[in-house]
């Protein structure tokens, strides 16, 4: 049996694989400051690209969509303009991405990607 951590990893694996698949190159993983974490950025060669992955076994607590709230958009918002900062990056556009993944035990992993929220 895999911890919620064992599924967030795989499902952000499985984020990354998507990504590069569609022609994102990817700058950075899991990236921390004191406004929170940024699950993946990338780009996709016309600007930067932050995106949020959630991934899920099931739907007991809900659709993986579900846990995208305004506050956590908030939090990524913030934490993509620390990374800007702290990369010393100027004007770029900017993109935020949430990648929705429901990987049951026993089913079809669905992946679903938002773009621009």
């Amino acid at each position: 049996m895999s911890t919620a951590t064992d599924l967030g990893k795989r499902g952000e694996d499985a984020a990354v694989r998507y990504l590069e698949h569609q022609g994102l190159a990817i700058l950075a993983r899991n990236w921390r400051c004191d406004d929170g974490e940024l699950d993946v950025i990338a780009t996709d060669g016309a600007g930067l690209v932050v995106v949020e992955v959630k991934c899920r076994s099931g739907t007991g607590r809900g659709s993986p969509l579900e846990a995208v709230t305004p506050e956590k958009l908030d939090r990524v918002r913030r934490s993509a303009l620390r990374w800007l900062s702290t990369h010393r990056i100027g004007r770029v556009d900017l993109r935020f991405d949430v990648i929705s993944i429901e990987w049951p035990p026993d089913g079809q992993v669905r992946l679903h990607h938002l773009r621009g929220v």
